[in-house]
């Protein structure tokens, strides 16, 4: 153990002089996963109901991924973005199958997929529009962290990130109709909302009013686009979010659980939207076969399991258990859909919480001061459920032991 224990010293110590600064990472070095679980370099264990971010939605290191990627690499690695390739080719035809949108740009981030989102929006303006070039998204939003999806979030605080911010963005409240109708001008070319506001804290769009925003961008002959980076792919409870309000989109954004923890994600569109012309998009590595082969494997294993059900299923399961900690712990507002769910605390220590139940081998997220989310892998089981609220219960027991969390 001390050798153990002087390895992830010396990790550490490189980690710490070497890495560029973003994030107050934990000071633990993880090595290894399997399914719902992590280890780090000193062998402890960890319940992973992070995910990710939503992303390892068949758990850690699946079978599935790995068999994809010994067999694709023996094959073809890249063939450059310049030629198709034959799991592009098959990867688009599922996408587009399940999608109901004909068209598809595949991209490595979630960011790079709004990207793609932003400027066919902006190409649409341009061509068919009189040079419409605005985008309404909400407040409280968060679409990633390139430059032009740092100024599409709605995230309080951000609206000065890295100044001058790129123009043609106005933010509405979330779950407002009025709000949105009476920010749409001739210069508007799309509106762009999250079905599920995730790192906002999980917040719900209305069905009626997102029922209201297809009618309104029909009725004005803008683009209506949905960023389901977190939401699609099984992790609410259907394949695709918008499924819930019975509305199809002109743009669709997926990433995160579309490769299990790959670099993959990717941009749908109608027909009537194939509007880019030679040179106005690419990437280096869009439609790589590494990557197709990944989401060929990944999302096969997600329709053959039924993966979409078993979320809804085990995310009812885990409300039901989250509902019980209302009386003992006095949380509020559990909310959220299939395995995409978040409370909150009576006082703003969600980091508190959230860093010691690391030390107690339990990964969850503080999105906000007060509020918890949980986002575990679609595969999680009831077991885990009941091992994660153990875990969960006795670190609230002892970490606000006579503080007023109770009450």
């Amino acid at each position: 153990m001390k050798q153990e224990k002087s390895c992830t010293d010396e990790l550490l110590a490189e980690a710490n002089a070497s890495i560029l600064f973003i994030a107050n990472r934990p000071q633990v070095v993880m090595e290894r996963g399997e399914g719902m679980y992590l280890w780090d370099t000193n062998g402890k264990k960890y319940l992973d109901f992070i995910g990710g971010w939503a992303v390892t939605s068949l758990g850690h290191s699946p079978k599935v991924i790995s068999d994809a990627l010994l067999e694709q690499s023996g094959k073809l690695v890249n063939a450059s973005p310049g030629f198709f390739n034959k799991p592009m080719v098959e990867f688009a035809r599922l996408l587009t199958g399940l999608s109901g949108l004909e068209r598809v740009f595949f991209g490595s981030t979630g960011a790079e997929a709004n990207e793609s989102a932003i400027k066919l929006a902006r190409k649409y303006g341009a061509v068919r529009k009189n040079g419409a070039y605005e985008i309404i998204t909400a407040k409280r939003s968060f679409h990633g962290r390139s430059l032009a999806t740092t100024a599409a979030t709605g995230k309080a605080g951000w609206e000065h990130m890295f100044a001058p911010q790129l123009p043609g963005f106005v933010k509405v409240p979330y779950n407002d109709i009025e709000a949105m109708k009476l920010a749409i001008t001739p210069l508007t070319c799309a509106i762009f909302v999250e079905l599920i506001q995730g790192e906002g804290g999980v917040f719900e769009a209305d069905p009626a009013y997102i029922q209201a925003l297809r009618a309104l961008c029909d009725e004005q002959g803008i683009l209506l686009m949905f960023d389901e980076v977190q939401t699609g792919i099984g992790r609410t409870g259907t394949m695709f979010a918008y499924e819930h309000y019975g509305v199809m989109p002109d743009v669709l954004t997926l990433a995160k659980g579309i490769g299990g923890g790959f670099p993959l994600s990717a941009m749908l569109t109608r027909e009537a939207y194939n509007l880019f012309e030679a040179g106005d998009q690419g990437g280096t590595y869009t439609g790589q076969p590494l990557a197709m082969a990944v989401g060929l494997a990944v999302v096969g294993e997600v329709l053959e399991r039924k993966l979409p059900q078993q979320a809804a299923e085990q995310g009812a399961y885990l409300l039901q258990k989250l509902h019980g900690l209302k009386e003992q712990y006095g949380v509020t507002d559990i909310r959220g859909k299939g395995l995409l769910l978040a409370f909150d605390l009576p006082e703003p220590r969600g980091a508190e919480l959230a860093a010691a139940c690391l030390q107690a081998g339990l990964l969850i997220n503080s999105s906000g001061p007060s509020t918890i989310r949980l986002i575990p892998a679609l595969i999680v089981s009831k077991a885990e459920i009941d091992e994660m609220m153990t875990l969960l219960c006795n670190v609230m027991d002892r970490v606000f032991k006579n503080v007023a969390l109770r009450g």
